[in-house]
Order: C-alpha cells, then structure tokens, then sequence
C-alpha cells in the first residue's frame, strides 16, 4: 500500500530537512547569545534584557533560562538536535491533519488549497477561536497590514497551543525554549515550512507510513555517521533504528495475531484480509493434541495485548491497528468504539527516542482519527511507553515525600528499599530500555505505591507535584513486569564489540547467553514478556539457533 508514495522525494527532503532545521535552530540560539562555544551572560534592566550590548524584550528571559539549562545538562549539539526534531516532527503532524481535514478550524495552517503564497489560516485569522489566541492582537497585526510574519507565528503557536490538549507528547504547551527557537521568516519562500509544503506532494501524505519513512530519512545522515564505531549511548537511536518495509511488517503480524485469531476461530472471515498468512502445517496426532489442550475455545478482543517492545516511529503497531479492527468489526463492536478500544486496551509499545515515541503515538492517533472523528477531543493517548530516566531523583527525599502524615489517613510504609531500587533500576533507562528487568521483589509493591501516590495526589497538590517524576517510573516499571499475547519487533541490530562499554556491563550480567548482538538479547527479553500461548515475531539472522 505504500507503493504510491514517491520514497525518492521524502529520501531528497528529509535528509536536507535536518540540516536545515539544526542550522535554523542554531543560528536563532546565537541570536540569542548563545552558540557551542559561549553563553552571553544576561542582565534585565527594567522592561528589557541586555545580551551581548543587545536589548531584546523581558518575556524572553524565562525562556532563554530555560534553554541555557537544556544546553548545560545535554550539551548544545544534542539540545539543538532534539528542539530541531521537535518542529520537524510538529510541522509534519500539522501538514498530515491538514490535508486530511483534521483541524478543527478546517483551515490549512502550513499551505493554501488553491497554492496561493500565504497559507490560508492567514486569510481567516480574525474568524479563528483557539484556546490562547488574543483576538485583539489578531486584528491589530492584520489591519497594520504589514505584520504577516508576527502575525503568522501568533496563529502557528496559538494551533500548537490548541493542539496539546488531545496530543501533549508533542505539542506540549510551547511557551518554552523551543518557542525561543522558532524562527522568523517563515513565509518566505526559502522557510522550512515552504520547504516541506513544496518538497512533498500533497498526494504523499495519503498513507501514514509516510510518518514512518520520512523519520527513518530524517535520521539517515545520522545513522552513517555513528554506524561502524562503538556507539555513544545517546546515539544508539540512530545507529539501530530502521523502517520496516510494509509488507514484512504484514507478515509478521498476521502471522503472530492473525495466526493466534485463527488458531481459536478457524472460519473466521479475517482469513480473506491476510495475503501474507502462512496456513500451519500438518502436525502428527500427539502435536494437535497438544495444541488443542493449549489453544483457548473463546478469546476477547479487548483481552488480547501486542506489544512493540522497539517500536521506533510505531509502523509495526499501525498495521497491528488494521488487523484488530477487522477483528473487531467481525466481532460487531460499533465502528466508533473500535479506534479508543484499540489504542487502550490492545496496542503497546517501547521506546529509548523521545522524537521517534512521538510519531509513534502521532501515527496511531492519526490512525484512530480516520475511524473516529471525536477520538482527538477524547484525549484518549496510545500507550507507547518513552523511558525516562530516574538521574538526579534523590530516594530518601522521595520516601520523606510518599511516606508523610495525611490527615485523616496517618503516614504511609513505603519502604527506602523499594524506591532505592526503583530508582536504581532506570538510571540508564534511556540506554537499556526494554531490555530492563523488574525484580518480582519490587513489581509486586508497585501497585501499593501507586496507590499511596494517588493519596497524596488528593490531598496534597504541591507534594504531589514534586512526586510525579515517581509516576512516571512507577507506569515503566509497571509496563515492563507485564506479559503480552503477542510481541512483534524489528529489533536493534548492534554486535557486541560495537555497545557502548557501560551497557557491556548490564547485558553480560543479564543475558550472558545471547550478548553477541543486541537482537538475541530482545529476543531472549521477549520470551520472558510473553504469556504462554502468546507468538513472538521478530525480524533475526540464522545465528539465533545457536547463540
């Protein structure tokens, strides 16, 4: 099905488009007194803040803080990097709802139906209504008549705005370091937003894969400069992650979730829909016998879980969507309570790279979105887990907080031992990721302190706040000491000569069988996250049969 979409064009932009968008961003912190090698010190004086002999406006103050911290915990190339890959990834999610007509406006924000120069939200500025957009600053800017450009960026923020609502994971409320590095300029020609406008045909964008695509491109410059070398742990997102072609990814899962549907419903009508199905062979009668005593008389829709435990910009997951909602269909759920049902209840995934889990969760949101029109005013998220790590939390700071007097309710019994470990468990997480083990020691407390979190949420809001960074651990953790029906991956390739030397350490303790290459070490870690009747399958080289 993505044969239609001319991978020459998205293999032209979106390489260019990462140069283009790191130039943009860097020459707009240097603007701001700060590039790779100094940090203009900034001083306010009354309404103003003077930078390098500079004034610029007070407002901005916070802002450039906040980027200067970025800057000192990740250093300038990578916060650059990752503030440039999040308005890539926000413009593409902009131009894929408004060629679909997702907007709620109807108007297109990046481009013009009938070509025009200016995009056509410009036209309608004053007609708009969004959450954080002053109208009486829209009418002065468009009666000054020369304003465009300020006046443009006012209604590209305030959609972003408005869009971070049903889609916090990539359009977190931008009144931050990234709104500092937007530029200006950008409706002229040579913007990066006529770039993509003009760089991709609109009849592209019809599928979703090509969120996929144009991220797998995005990254390839990257990925030949790391690939070959020993692998800083920050780099290992482009040295392993790779596009999985269609079909491939069809056959994987109708092989894994089609084979599970049709081992329980032999007749089932979803047969028809599975041009990559492979009919099982003819076993001999103690093998059926045995797999009748195994395969369950019934199943449930809602019950069966799939889990992409690499799911890098979430194609494999896409298609798994299709297959569940044929399953649904026949099953005569109701066409609009299939999409939330699905992304609830059926769909996982887990990621290291914060930029390729937020197109993951753009995909099937956008996926949802073509079933079910209302789906984005639900807020319904898709449950793609992007590992944060527990660096800088404090445990026996943590255990004062969770464990304090509420009234009415006494002090909690959570133990130093627990949160120690807890903590312990995700200071690489960003490096290790699914490849993570919970202790069953430590899994089974997670459900109290979750619950001692959600006292404290009720009745304390400010402690509640300074804890959240635990309930974030806490859903990782939970994620990772659950089983899955089905578990379907392109795994990251990486031998072992190659993992950079701190991961070394964790994979010959945890998997000193198949540290060969990180593949064998996902495909052992599968293995324990699958229920007994659950299907694994995974893209491998011959060497699995005998590592």
């Amino acid at each position: 099905r993505d044969s239609t979409m001319n991978r020459t064009a998205l293999k032209n932009y979106a390489p260019q488009a990462r140069r283009d968008f790191i130039q943009v961003m860097t020459d707009r912190a240097a603007f701001y007194g700060i590039t790779a090698k100094k940090v203009e010190p900034m001083t306010v004086k009354g309404d103003v803040v003077v930078m390098g002999g500079r004034e610029y406006p007070k407002a901005i103050a916070d802002k450039r803080n906040r980027l200067e911290e970025r800057i000192q915990r990740d250093g300038f190339s990578q916060a650059i990097d990752a503030v440039a890959y999040s308005w890539f990834n926000r413009f593409v999610a902009l131009r894929y709802m408004e060629l679909h007509g997702y907007l709620e406006h109807g108007y297109r924000v990046l481009s013009h139906p009938e070509a025009k120069v200016f995009p056509e939200i410009l036209e309608h500025a004053e007609h708009l209504d969004l959450p954080t957009l002053d109208k009486n600053r829209v009418i002065d800017l468009k009666l000054a008549g020369n304003k465009e450009n300020e006046l443009y960026r006012l209604l590209l923020l305030a959609q972003c705005n408005a869009l971070s609502a049903s889609m916090p994971f990539l359009f977190e409320e931008i009144n931050d370091e990234t709104e500092l590095l937007l530029p200006e300029g950008l409706l002229n020609s040579d913007s990066l937003i006529r770039k993509l406008v003009d760089g991709i045909a609109e009849e592209d964008w019809q599928q979703v894969e090509i969120i996929g695509w144009l991220y797998q491109y995005y990254i390839s410059e990257k990925k030949d400069e790391v690939i070959g070398s020993v692998v800083a742990s920050e780099d290992i997102p482009a040295a392993t992650q790779l596009f999985t072609p269609n079909w491939i990814v069809r056959y994987l899962v109708q092989n894994t979730l089609g084979r599970k549907w049709l081992a329980t419903y032999p007749e089932s009508s979803i047969r028809g829909q599975m041009e990559f199905y492979i009919e099982p062979a003819e076993q001999e009668p103690e093998v059926q016998a045995k797999l009748k005593e195994i395969t369950p008389e019934s199943l449930n829709p809602e019950d069966i879980t799939f889990l992409d435990p690499a799911c890098g910009s979430g194609h494999i997951l896409v298609e798994a969507y299709d297959l569940f909602k044929a399953i649904y269909q026949e099953r005569g759920y109701r066409t609009k309570d299939i999409p939330s049902l699905i992304l609830q209840k059926n769909l996982f995934g887990f990621e290291i790279d914060d930029r390729a889990a937020q197109l993951a969760m753009l995909a099937l949101l956008m996926k949802a979105r073509a079933d079910d029109r209302r789906i984005l005013d639900t807020k319904v998220q898709p449950n793609i887990v992007c590992f944060v790590e527990s660096k800088g939390l404090k445990p026996a700071d943590l255990v004062i907080g969770i464990n304090q007097e509420i009234s009415g309710i006494g002090p909690g019994n959570i133990s130093q031992f627990d949160l120690d470990e807890l903590v312990d468990l995700f200071e690489h997480a960003k490096t290790f990721g699914s490849l993570i083990q919970v202790p069953p020691s430590l899994g089974n407390t997670l459900d109290s302190i979750e619950a001692r979190l959600a006292l404290i949420e009720k009745n304390n809001d400010l402690t509640s706040r300074w804890l959240k960074p635990l309930h974030i651990l806490i859903k990782q953790a939970k994620a990772l000491a659950s089983i899955y029906d089905i578990i379907v991956a392109n795994p990251p390739y990486m031998g072992y000569k190659y993992i950079p030397d701190e991961f070394k350490k964790r994979v010959n303790e945890r998997y000193p069988d198949t540290k060969h290459d990180l593949y064998a070490c996902f495909l052992e870690r599968t293995l324990n996250l699958l229920t007994g009747s659950g299907y694994v399958g995974m893209i491998t080289i011959q060497n699995w049969m005998f590592i």
